[in-house]
């Protein structure tokens, strides 16, 4: 056998099987592998979507956050206030309250201190008419000096 004839029958063959292969087999392949690329590039697209999302996601949640506790210390702050202003009117209402019976307390007491002072004046009176009567040694009719004993009285 020729060596020549073997290289062409197997450049040939080989030549037929690149043909086949081009033919039948490189285009499934080829299909299988763009399809297989397009779904790799599709999945990253996704996970690069759903980061973004998710950075989203955090920053709208940080957002929330700063909001609800910049609304959490003026609720509270405001809380303080009328808490204030609720302790600023007790003491207030108190100091009326004190205020309104020390009054009252007072003009009681001045009451009771002219009562006391027309009963001292009233005994006083009494105590005149009696000592008038032992200085002069004889009766007087109280009754018949009532005006004379509450003149006396006034004056004292």
């Amino acid at each position: 056998m020729n060596i020549n004839a073997t290289l062409i029958g197997q450049s040939v063959a080989f030549f037929i099987f690149v043909v086949f292969c081009m033919k039948y087999v490189w285009p499934p392949v080829i299909t299988a592998l763009r399809e297989r690329q397009k779904k790799i590039a599709d999945g990253l697209d996704a996970a690069s979507r759903a980061n973004r999302d998710l950075e989203l996601a955090h920053e709208k949640v940080a957002h929330q956050l700063r909001d609800a506790k910049s609304q959490a210390a003026e609720i509270i702050e405001q809380a303080k206030k009328r808490a204030n202003q609720l302790v600023d009117e007790a003491r207030d209402q108190a100091r009326v309250e004190a205020e309104r019976v020390k009054a009252q307390a007072q003009a009681e007491i001045e009451q009771e201190i002219n009562s006391a002072k027309d009963a001292l004046r009233t005994q006083l009176g009494g105590l005149a008419v009696i000592g008038a009567e032992k200085i002069l040694g004889s009766t007087i009719d109280q009754n018949a000096h009532a005006e004379l004993v509450s003149r006396l009285a006034a004056e004292i």
